[in-house]
This record gives C-alpha cells, structure tokens and sequence, in this order.
C-alpha cells in the first residue's frame, strides 16, 4: 500500500491551512450525507454566542450554514456519524467546567433530535469526548481529572463501550492513558485491530502526539512524534470573514500549544481541525489537511521496522 505524503523526516505530511475562528477549541469535522460540517462547542464567551448559555452547533463547511443550537448547557461537545444517523455528545457541568455525565443527542435529518444519558458516573469528572466504531462495537474515550486513584495525574483517558449507543459499560480501570502525566486525550480511531489516541502532552508548551494499543492496557508511542506542534503556519488566515481586530490578535497572541485535533476523512483527503493559542483561555480555532487517505494516516505514524 502507498505509504502517503511524508515530510523530510518520514512524518506524514501535515499542512496547515490556518485560522477559521477565534475563541473556539473543540471542534469535530464530520461528514454526513456527503457534506462536510464541523461539530463547535460554542462558549458564553464566544462573540457569536447569543444565547448567553453554552451549546453546540454544527456549521456547513463550504457555506458557513449553521445548524443549532444543540446540547444546550452542556460543553466538551464532539460528534460522531454512524450510517444514516449524526450523533452530538456533550458534558454535563455540575463542576463549573466538567461534570460526571456524558448525553447524546442523534438526528436523521438535522432537524428531529433524540438525546439520552450515555454516561453518568458518581465521583468522576468528565472534559472532551471521542468515539469510534472499532468492529461490532462503539468505543467511547473520555477525559478524566476524577477520581484520582483512576486519573492519576489529570488529564487521562478513560473508556466505556456499546453495541448499541445507548447501552454502555466502563472498562476496567486498567484501561487508561496515560495516568503518570499530563496526556489530554482528544481524539480516538480503530483501524486493523488498534486503537489511536491523539493526545496533548505537555512538554516545553503543549504538543499533539498519539499512542495505539490493541486492548486498552498496554500503548505504543509513535516513533515520529510530535503529530502537530504550534508554529507561525498557525497564524495563517484561512477564513475571509475574519474581522481587522481578529486578525491583528492572530498576528501577535501568545503561541504554546496545538491541541484539541480531531479529523475525518473527505475527498481523498484527512481534513484536521485543532487550537493554538496559550492554552489558557486566548485560543484561536484551526484547520489542517493531511492529502491521504485516513488509513495512510493512521498507518504512517507507526512505521513497519525492517
């Protein structure tokens, strides 16, 4: 199989697009119907946010369309397609900025919307969401900072599984990553047999890099990492609509981190959305495109040793 676009150093080859927005992080790109939308967590302090109240949104790629608002009063929103069906996740916020329940939310249509609790767990405290379908089942990661004995150092992946959506069970608690350091998981993939956590790390600033493991347990870091790392490619301009003062903050914020990546594939291509900023609050919403197929992507990170 054609291993896909390298860099120099054997890296699958990231292009950064630039920024779409500031003042968003969490964004999930997914494809549905064959249109291409992102999936937004939209903050009260958001300067779009009309509502004075947290909610998700989804918006049309190609024409700006926004579709929402959706999971109203939750954060953390994330988003997942499965067939016919687009399903929104959301975190409860009972502790101000996380809370110990994860709901869903599914539509058809974009316009009829089911939801019901997938998560509520008694002394934990949940942040960012993914989920994937790995063979006959759906396999939900999730961010912990609690309970402390499971966590350990915040921020670990923790994961529960389903046959139906509906219906989920938590692993055993030896399924984490990774509970010695700060390792935020944001985004979740199977393919052949092994599961992808791409992660931050924190190391001199804030870095993407990713693991895979067959069972949970046990992880392997990929010999090329960093993914994604920040860098002025960061401060590129990718969505005209920006305002002379949201361009003018581009043009000089504070730049430690490319964080909160998530991905799917459309037209041949891997299309990435992820944050810089100073992850601390002034953080800027951008895009990426990796010009392969989601395998060769998932693939190149981990490279067959002669």
């Amino acid at each position: 199989m054609n291993s896909g676009p390298v860099d120099p150093a054997g890296r699958p080859l990231i292009e950064k697009l630039g920024t779409i927005d500031c003042d968003l992080v969490e964004a999930t790109p997914v494809v549905f119907k064959g249109t291409l939308y992102r999936c937004e967590w939209v903050r009260t302090g958001y300067a779009g946010n009309t509502l004075g109240r947290s909610y998700g949104r989804l918006v049309e790629r190609e024409t700006g369309r926004i579709i929402g608002p959706v999971a109203e009063d939750l954060i953390f929103h994330s988003a997942f397609v499965d067939g016919d069906t687009l399903y929104v996740l959301g975190t409860s916020t009972e502790e101000g900025w996380n809370g110990a329940r994860v709901d869903m939310f599914a539509t058809r249509d974009l316009k009829r919307w089911e939801s019901w609790t997938a998560l509520d767990l008694a002394g934990y405290s949940i942040c960012n969401t993914s989920l994937c379908k790995a063979g006959d089942q759906y396999v939900l990661m999730f961010e912990i900072s609690k309970p402390v004995e499971e966590a350990g150092v915040p921020f670990t992946a923790r994961f529960a599984t389903s046959s139906d959506l509906r219906r989920w069970t938590l692993t055993p608690p030896e399924c984490v990553y990774a509970k010695d350091r700060y390792t935020a998981p944001h985004c979740l993939r199977w393919l052949d047999g092994w599961f992808y956590d791409f992660y931050l790390e924190a190391f001199e600033g804030y870095d993407t890099r990713v693991v895979r493991s067959k069972d949970l347990i046990h992880w392997v870091a990929s010999p090329l990492n960093p993914v994604m790392r920040a860098s002025d490619e960061d401060r590129k301009i990718a969505n005209p609509r920006l305002t002379p003062a949201e361009r003018a903050r581009i043009a000089t914020a504070v730049n430690i981190n490319n964080s909160d990546i998530d991905f799917c594939e459309h037209e041949g291509c891997v299309l990435t959305t992820y944050s810089w900023g100073n992850q601390t609050g002034v953080e800027h919403l951008a895009e990426a495109v990796y010009r392969g197929s989601l395998e060769q992507f998932l693939r190149g990170w981990f490279p067959e040793e002669k």
